[in-house]
């Protein structure tokens, strides 16, 4: 998972938040209050419900019966990665070096087999549009009911997937060859990323030469997108969440390339426009006026270049004023039914998400394309929809995150450790 990714729950080695009941009805009371001016809908309708119950039974017979029509990888060496608080695994990774090339494989949750424009949970995701992760809240984009069970790729169980199977060359991190495809794979083992750091470097310990194996590409994809240009803003990411981000950006941008390069075919793109000259200007002299900070001579020429250099530089109490000056000045990427404009933070020509279809409903409609090959009447409204409904998500959290200041409640905090109601006040986290 990359982009947006957040997870509400208790952090390792952490206990949570405890506040009171009180506390609890006035949390309540702000999000009611939230979730009617953004109009984000926060129970699912019964019949919803009751279709998405129905979809989890006879999970195996279902999945025999689809290998007559899908890729056999349960053989194949696969796993996943995700915060220990992961509510929903829809993402895996296979890994193999080659003389000349890596093969890699991200396999993701099947969804569009369960979820269709036919279903009562299509029509209800298209309304949605995204799951809304509030600090120790979660507004689901699908019932929890089938995200967390068939559509979630856990371990030692057979699961339906959409693959995308790259051959990478080696020398140019370059596509060799590329191959999107409904698969049925069998994850070994769930990771956490602190369980996946650890593992790179435990030799002879289970998945330890893949995970140091995906790490080798992935590092190297990682230094390969900060010389061309991509902005990389949070430059102390552990080896884990390179693996992760690079690996899902890798397949982002396989899938968008085979639908616009290959089949000339309108998508949910992620176009992402360029802030002005002047802004850009703004910013970089906000970062080169911080203490401590200096822009490299030669960086200067591309403001992407320039703060990815300012990052690795600066020391650490400038890393959230670079990234708010940044920040600042980026105009919203937002989905459009074609990628004219490329996506300039990364530096993308073409850009589109396909990897998270149990939170993102562009990801959801974009496996319906690549599978069917069929495009909906109405994608330009869906594509302004969902635009809208992320900025409507955004400004909500933000929003529920300044109210849990007021009230004397750490966001931070909250969101990694979770919330625990109890009775007597004495009780209560006072610092947090």
């Amino acid at each position: 998972m990359t982009d947006e990714q957040a997870y509400a729950g208790t952090a390792e080695g952490q206990g949570p938040v405890k506040i009171t009941e009180e506390m609890a009805r006035h949390l309540e009371n702000k999000r009611e209050e939230l979730f009617e001016e953004f109009e984000i809908r926060d129970r699912f309708p019964s019949d919803v419900l009751v279709e998405a119950r129905k979809r989890t039974e006879d999970v195996q017979a279902e999945i025999e019966a689809e290998l007559d029509h899908r890729k056999d990888l349960r053989d194949l060496t696969t796993w996943t990665t995700d915060p220990i608080d992961a509510q929903d695994f829809d993402d895996a990774i296979s890994i193999r070096k080659n003389e000349e090339t890596y093969t890699l494989w991200v396999h993701i949750a099947d969804v569009s087999h369960y979820v269709h424009p036919d279903s009562e949970m299509w029509e209800e995701a298209v309304k949605r549009c995204n799951t809304v992760y509030l600090p120790a809240y979660t507004i689901h984009m699908l019932p929890p009911t089938l995200a967390e069970t068939v559509c979630s790729l856990v371990p030692q169980e057979d699961r339906l997937a959409h693959t995308v199977e790259m051959e990478i060359s080696q020398e140019t991190l370059s596509f060799e060859e590329l191959s999107i495809y409904k698969s049925v794979i069998h994850s070994d083992e769930r990771l956490t990323y602190s369980q996946t750091e650890d593992r790179i470097d435990a030799e002879g310990e289970p998945l330890s030469a893949e995970c140091a194996l995906v790490y080798e590409l992935a590092d190297q994809m990682h230094e390969q997108r900060k010389a061309d240009g991509s902005l990389v803003l949070n430059p102390s990411r552990d080896r884990a969440h390179t693996i992760v981000e690079e690996c899902m950006l890798k397949a982002n941008k396989a899938v968008t390339h085979e639908l616009m390069w290959n089949r000339g075919v309108e998508a949910m793109y992620r176009v992402h426009p360029q802030p002005t000259p002047d802004q850009w200007n703004d910013a970089l002299r906000e970062i080169q006026e911080l203490e401590g900070v200096s822009i490299p001579g030669g960086s200067w020429d591309d403001p992407r270049i320039a703060v990815n250099a300012a990052l690795e530089e600066s020391p650490g109490r400038a890393l959230n004023k670079i990234q708010r000056a940044v920040l600042k000045v980026m105009p919203r990427a937002k989905y459009m039914n074609d990628p004219f404009g490329g996506h300039h933070a990364l530096n993308f020509d073409i850009y589109g998400h396909f990897t998270s279809p149990i939170r993102r409903l562009s990801d959801l409609i974009n496996h319906w394309i690549v599978h069917e090959n069929e495009v909906p009447e109405n994608l330009i409204k869906l594509c302004d929809h969902a635009s809208d409904k992320q900025k409507d998500a955004e400004t909500c959290e933000r929003l529920y995150k300044q109210f849990l200041q007021e009230v004397g409640l750490d966001p931070y905090a909250v969101n990694n450790r979770g919330l625990e109601v109890v009775e007597d006040p004495e009780d209560a986290t006072h610092e947090v």
